[in-house]
Parts: C-alpha cells; sequence; structure tokens
C-alpha cells in the first residue's frame, strides 16, 4: 500500500491546527462577551453564508465553473478540494465569496472553459446568479417576519395607560386606568382616543375610565399643543401594548415598509443634509441612544453586534426583527446598480442584451471603461466601513 504524501500530512494537519485555533478564538470571544453576541456573530456568518451560497447554487445550476467559495479574507485558516471547487475559511471575518470565472471581458480564462464561463451565459442565467444573494437575503427576511408576526405578534397599543404625565395626571388618571369614552364617544382603539385628543387642542374633555373593573368619570382640561411642539390636542397618555397574532400576509407587508425604508433612507444618508449630518455624527462625543441608529448614523457589523445582543435582554422577538431588518437593508443595498455591487452585474446583463437585440449580434460590455466609476464606489465603501467602526467602538448606539 502506498504511503500518504507527508507534504499533504503536514498541510492537513496544519489546517486543522488553524481551525482549533479558530474553535478556541470564538470559545473565548464568547466567554468574554457573552453567548448573545456569539448567536448574533454566528447568525451575521449565517446570514453571509447564504448570501454566497445563492450565488454558488446558481452559477453550479447555470454550468458556470466556480473555483473558490471562501467565509472571509485575507490568509486560508483551513480549507478543503472538492471537484473544481475549494471550500474553506480565512482569517479576516469581514464577508465571504464565491469565485465564478470570466465575470466579465477583463478576466482572462482558459480557452477549453470559456463556455463555462459567466460571461458565456445567456442573459437570464447571469440575472438569476447576480440576483441571488439578494434573494437569499429576502427569502431569510421572509421567514424570520413570519416568525415574528405569526409566532410571536406584533404590539398593539390598547386603550390602557401605561405612562401618565402632565394634564392627564392632574386630572386624576393612573397608569393601569382603561378609557372607555370621550366626550361621550366611545373609543374602540387607541387610534380613535389619540385622534381625539389632538382634535381638541385647550379644550376641556370628559373621559370614562374603567380602574379595575369600577368605572368613573374625569374631566381633563387639554394643552394646546404637545411638549415637542406640534399645535395639537395634549393629554400626556401614553398606550400600554399587547401582542397581536397576523398571517403571512403581514408579513410581507413587513417587507414592503421594511424596503421603503431602507430605499429612503440611502436616499437620505447620500443626500447633502445626510452626509453632513453624517460628519456631525462622526465628529460628536455625545451618546446615540434611541430604538434604532438615525438613518445617517448606519452601524458597522460591531454595532449590529452591540444592538443585537442590547435587544436580547428584551427578548428573543427584538433580535429577529434586528435581523430581519438587517436582511432587507442588505438585499436593498446589494441591488445598487454599480459595481461592484451585485446590481452593477444586473444592469451590465441587461444593458448588453438590449445592444445585442439592437446591433443583431451578441454584444459584451467593456467594463474597463466602467473601472474609474467601480473604484469610486469602493473607496466610498470604505470609508463608510472605517468610519462607522469607528464611531460604534468610540461612540456605540444604545438602545437601552
Amino acid at each position: 500500500m502506498k504511503g500518504a504524501d507527508p507534504g499533504i500530512e503536514e498541510a492537513a494537519g496544519t489546517g486543522w491546527a488553524r481551525g482549533a485555533l479558530l474553535v478556541l478564538a470564538v470559545v473565548l470571544f464568547g466567554a468574554r462577551f457573552g453567548l448573545s453576541v456569539i448567536a448574533i456573530v454566528l447568525a451575521l456568518i449565517v446570514m453571509i453564508f447564504l448570501h454566497e451560497l445563492g450565488h454558488y447554487l446558481t452559477a453550479k445550476w447555470a454550468g458556470m465553473k466556480v473555483t473558490e467559495f471562501f467565509l472571509g479574507f485575507g490568509p486560508k485558516i483551513w480549507s478543503f478540494q472538492r471537484g473544481e471547487t475549494e471550500y474553506g475559511i480565512k482569517a479576516v471575518p469581514a464577508g465571504a465569496y464565491v469565485k465564478i470565472i470570466g465575470m466579465n471581458n477583463l478576466d482572462e480564462v482558459d480557452p477549453a472553459d470559456e463556455e463555462r464561463t459567466y460571461r458565456a451565459k445567456p442573459t437570464w442565467r447571469r440575472l438569476s446568479v447576480a440576483v441571488a444573494g439578494s434573494t437569499m437575503h429576502f427569502i431569510l427576511a421572509f421567514v424570520l417576519v413570519c416568525v415574528v408576526v405569526m409566532g410571536f405578534g406584533l404590539p398593539k397599543p390598547m386603550t390602557t395607560l401605561h405612562s401618565v404625565s402632565g394634564p392627564a395626571r392632574d386630572a386624576g388618571l393612573h397608569a393601569g386606568d382603561k378609557v372607555l369614552s370621550i366626550d361621550g364617544t366611545a373609543v374602540s382603539g387607541w387610534d380613535d382616543l389619540s385622534k381625539a385628543i389632538r382634535a381638541r387642542p385647550g379644550q376641556t374633555v370628559t373621559l370614562v375610565v374603567s380602574t379595575k373593573g369600577v368605572q368613573r368619570t374625569v374631566v381633563a382640561q387639554l394643552a394646546s399643543q404637545r411638549p415637542d411642539g406640534p399645535k395639537v390636542g395634549y393629554l400626556g397618555i401614553g398606550p400600554a401594548f399587547h401582542d397581536v397574532r397576523h398571517g403571512p400576509w403581514e408579513g410581507v407587508k413587513q417587507m414592503g415598509a421594511m424596503a421603503k425604508e431602507s430605499v429612503l433612507g440611502l436616499k437620505h444618508l447620500f443626500s447633502p443634509t445626510g452626509i453632513g449630518n453624517y460628519v456631525d455624527n462622526l465628529t460628536s462625543t455625545t451618546k446615540v441612544s434611541g430604538d434604532a441608529a438615525p438613518p445617517d448614523r448606519p452601524t458597522s457589523v460591531i454595532g449590529i453586534v452591540e444592538v443585537g445582543s442590547q435587544a436580547a435582554e428584551n427578548g428573543i422577538v427584538n433580535v429577529l426583527y434586528l435581523l430581519f431588518a438587517v436582511n432587507m437593508f442588505i438585499g436593498i443595498f446589494n441591488l445598487t446598480p454599480l459595481l461592484p455591487f451585485d446590481g452593477g452585474h444586473v444592469v451590465i446583463a441587461l444593458y448588453e442584451k438590449v445592444r445585442s437585440m439592437i446591433a443583431g449580434r451578441r454584444y459584451q460590455a467593456d467594463v474597463a471603461k466602467l473601472l474609474p466609476v467601480t473604484y469610486a464606489v469602493v473607496l466610498v465603501l470604505a470609508l463608510l466601513f472605517v468610519t462607522t467602526i469607528y464611531m460604534d467602538v468610540v461612540n456605540p448606539v444604545s438602545i437601552r
């Protein structure tokens, strides 16, 4: 029986040693920062893996040659070869990548492999590969939001009071009181009550409330404007909430709302006002707090992990919804119609299709002409990467 190659044995031993060190690092990381942080980090790793898995599977399905599938960048920690593809982990956990040969006209490929390149495939095949990453994010987002809305429910405000201040406190209202009517009109929900109060600035109103099953009448003098400025009726009450479960259609609506919010947030971030606010945030020493970072204060992976670990203190639902929001944002952001985003490959494929139809023959875009714009986009991404990490270390977002 032929003996094993000592070089192969040495390489395998080194790979396992590096893998063991990686596991040890994860364990020490968890011991230092807690299990919730480890859980968020692992969730983000799974999310990145699924993104690249989408590209990998659609490329394989299209008959393209995939030579590498790695988590991370930089030096290899561990890898193995299966067929024509090398799989593994690299040292810098800043993402993942799938290497498909012949992504554009600049890639040099063995002539024997030309028919298996990305650029040689039909438009619909290239589009399926390009959008697969974002599609995986949207699928994952749908699963997450359905778990929330169907399994746990969404908070719905009640007419039972949770907080009482200002005119409400002066009138004798207390937390736990349930408002039944205002000026003789029954209220069926918080929206009815809020609209009725806002429509009566400065007026005196009569409320019928129930306290532990006992009804009483309360007369309150409304303020003529809210403390934060708007000139509407103000009582100074906040609702208690209860969770209401919904069907999957509510998950679709939540996805639509989050997609709209993501697009508007990106539009604001790169507007003159957003850029100015971003610079102010970068130079500010004031601690950022609130339920989420403002649209002109994006967070890095460090910030997401920190916010996620804080959200975990209030239950798994908050973590699930955060991961849902992150997946929706990345899915939308990744479709930006510029290289190196996947959306850039979508635009090129569609442009080539239109030019080919007009010319009556196969047209291939010269990616070299797009390199200046691509370099500019990469530079902006690098600046965002560095500055968001800086802000999340020096001035972290807090939702406590």
